[in-house]
């Protein structure tokens, strides 16, 4: 089997598309010899008949018809790779990848993101989501361009711009317990009630579970939104961020156990990205407007409010 050209692959597919070589040669510019030339010899170096020719307008055959997947295929991975070779001629990536950790906060993360991306159309945002160690996995493996996460600042392969602190709260339904939710609660105590957690969405986990109360039943999650749902209906009590559950603290449907056994920790919300790797040039300019505009969070979201209303600390 010789080789075929990206023309050829174009040639078949605008017949196949417009019914003929006719109209294909009319959407391609070309000739209608050219065009009929091109499917042909296509046709001959496969050694398949891929066009149905008996009828009035031009059809598949059953192999034409499996081929054609493919071809379009191919033909949108090839205009997908013009553009972006345009791009980079211009200087500007094609695609920025972006992961938002479990301990981002949506709405001024993504309200900052919108304002950077708007004027720059000719980039695309890719967006995902990831949880615990994930984020990390993504971004030392190549997958992301830039996380928004907590950092482990020891790892002298991350660079990183601190947006704020996170509060984790450990928090439970009212009613939840069969005594009072004060500050003098053990793990002890605990231990016979089911614990929430979220899974981690690394493929190979780097860390240990947090806050982990030793021999308790467990219940995992995909993310702190199920989890939070969980915990108010009172199936499990669990740590959960306190930009998520503020308006739940104020009103009571959620009741802080913070103390001194659980103490609940503030974590660094951080973007981070790779400091051994070479950046482009909307890569460089989204960190310099991420750093212009740090710290991101209310001071607040960084305090655990204790158990009875005891004064919030800083941790």
């Amino acid at each position: 089997m010789s080789n075929f050209t990206l023309h050829e692959l174009q040639c078949f597919n605008a017949v196949v598309v417009h019914g003929g070589s006719q109209a294909a040669a009319e959407r391609l510019h070309r000739s209608h010899p050219s065009v009929f030339a091109a499917v042909a010899k296509l046709e001959r170096q496969l050694g398949l008949v891929l066009l149905d020719r008996s009828g009035y307008r031009v059809g598949l055959t059953e192999a034409g018809r499996a081929f054609h997947r493919k071809v379009r295929l191919l033909l949108h991975e090839a205009e997908e790779l013009r553009t972006y070779a345009a791009q980079l001629a211009m200087g500007e990536e094609a695609e920025l990848r972006v992961v938002l950790g479990d301990l981002c906060p949506l709405p001024p993360v993504l309200e900052l993101l919108s304002r950077f991306f708007a004027p720059r159309p000719q980039t695309r945002l890719h967006l995902q989501f990831e949880t615990v160690t994930g984020p990390w996995e993504r971004l030392l493996e190549d997958e992301a361009d830039l996380i928004v996460h907590r950092v482990p600042k020891s790892d002298v392969r991350m660079e990183w711009i601190d947006l704020g602190r996170v509060a984790l709260v450990p928090v439970v339904a009212p009613g939840f317990l069969p005594f009072p939710a004060d500050t003098d609660i053990t793990p002890q105590r605990m231990q016979a009630f089911t614990q929430c957690v979220v899974r981690d969405s690394a493929r190979h986990p780097a860390e240990q579970g947090h806050f982990l109360v030793e021999g308790a039943p467990r219940s995992s999650v995909p993310d702190h939104l199920m989890k939070k749902e969980l915990i108010l209906h009172g199936m499990a009590w669990g740590h959960l961020p306190r930009f998520l559950i503020e308006s739940e603290l104020r009103d009571g449907t959620l009741l802080s156990i913070a103390g001194r056994h659980f103490p609940g920790v503030v974590e660094e919300l951080s973007a981070a990205r790779r400091r051994d790797r070479p950046h482009g040039p909307v890569a460089d300019q989204l960190w310099d407007f991420l750093a212009r505009h740090a710290p991101l969070l209310r001071p607040a979201l960084g305090r655990v409010p204790e158990a009875d209303g005891a004064p919030e600390r800083h941790r």
